[in-house]
């Protein structure tokens, strides 16, 4: 009987200490997005700092395709132990779920918050060409001549277009949507008098408009980014509801056990708080928000119910 007992508490504290052992070996942090992008220069910061502070490789793999969703599905479905995991944001976590007929995976049941990460606001800009010096010459141009000014998007539910959509259903003004496959190209397009406007992340647009080849009309948050400071913010242009914020997180499979989670949460806090992070971030656009599983949890239902409401009055699709 001793020896049974013995046996007994051996195993439980050799389970105690699997347990506070995690990370145990290298974790995987699946971008859905291409090497490059922001997401990735955003998953690579937070894999590094999480690496010196746990003691084990974060390795980031880029997973890109469906607005995602790919990558998002692999991580739905893989093992609940915390050693796959998501850095996802606004498409893969709530738009996709109202873009797709179906998707792989289910975000609000397959993934559970860990942190929200970082948030970046987009410009308004329009090519130098149009005759519109500010937000207010913008939509009262567009009033006057419904559907003549023409704005890109890199694709149908993306920020780029559902922002649009948003300013229309708050303004009521009428605009032509372009889809593109890509920022490059419509980029492009704008820079050659093709495009009228489009909403794009502030560093991929900002060195355009300090050289003259774009305006800048707008930023979408309730106040200036430090990046562009003579940029008016869409609250003190009077549509604050125009607040439309780029963000990404970390997610992980449902049924991680919940030490892994508090502790990744905690980690990852620390790692978005420290000043080098912060710095190449900001410089890439990105605000640090860094908060709990529950805030995290709180904003994906609002950001959800938000954006659900815009794309139904679209009728935006991806198929």
């Amino acid at each position: 009987m001793l020896r049974l007992l013995a046996a007994f508490c051996l195993a439980l504290s050799q389970a105690a200490g699997a347990a506070d052992a995690y990370p145990a070996r290298p974790v995987k942090l699946v971008v859905p997005y291409p090497a490059g992008s922001t997401p990735d220069l955003l998953g690579r910061t937070l894999g590094e700092r999480l690496h010196k502070a746990l003691g084990q490789p974060f390795i980031v793999e880029n997973r890109s395709g469906a607005g995602g969703s790919l990558g998002a599905e692999a991580v739905a479905k893989a093992p609940a132990d915390g050693y796959t995991l998501l850095v996802g944001g606004n498409g893969p976590v709530v738009i996709n779920k109202y873009l797709y007929k179906s998707l792989g995976y289910d975000p609000d049941r397959d993934l559970v918050p860990v942190s929200l990460l970082a948030v970046a606001p987009q410009l308004l800009v329009v090519r130098s060409g149009l005759q519109t010096a500010d937000l207010r010459a913008f939509l009262d141009f567009a009033r006057r001549q419904p559907g003549r000014i023409s704005y890109a998007s890199v694709g149908a539910g993306s920020a780029s277009h559902l922002t649009m959509e948003m300013l229309k259903a708050e303004t009521g003004v009428s605009v032509t949507h372009i889809p593109y496959r890509g920022f490059p190209a419509a980029l492009t397009d704008m820079l050659g008098g093709n495009i009228d406007a489009m909403f794009a992340i502030v560093p991929a647009v900002l060195s355009q408009v300090r050289a003259g080849k774009l305006k800048a009309l707008a930023i979408t948050a309730l106040e200036r980014s430090p990046l562009c400071p003579d940029v008016p913010s869409v609250a003190e242009l009077g549509v604050p509801a125009l607040e439309s914020l780029a963000w990404n997180g970390l997610l992980a499979p449902s049924g991680t056990p919940s030490e892994a989670i508090e502790r990744l949460s905690a980690e990852a806090g620390r790692a978005m708080r420290d000043p080098q992070a912060r710095s190449a971030l900001k410089t890439a656009g990105f605000d640090v928000v860094a908060g709990t599983p529950e805030e995290f949890g709180r904003w994906i239902r609002s950001e959800s119910d938000k954006w659900a409401r815009v794309i139904r009055a679209s009728g935006a699709t991806a198929e």
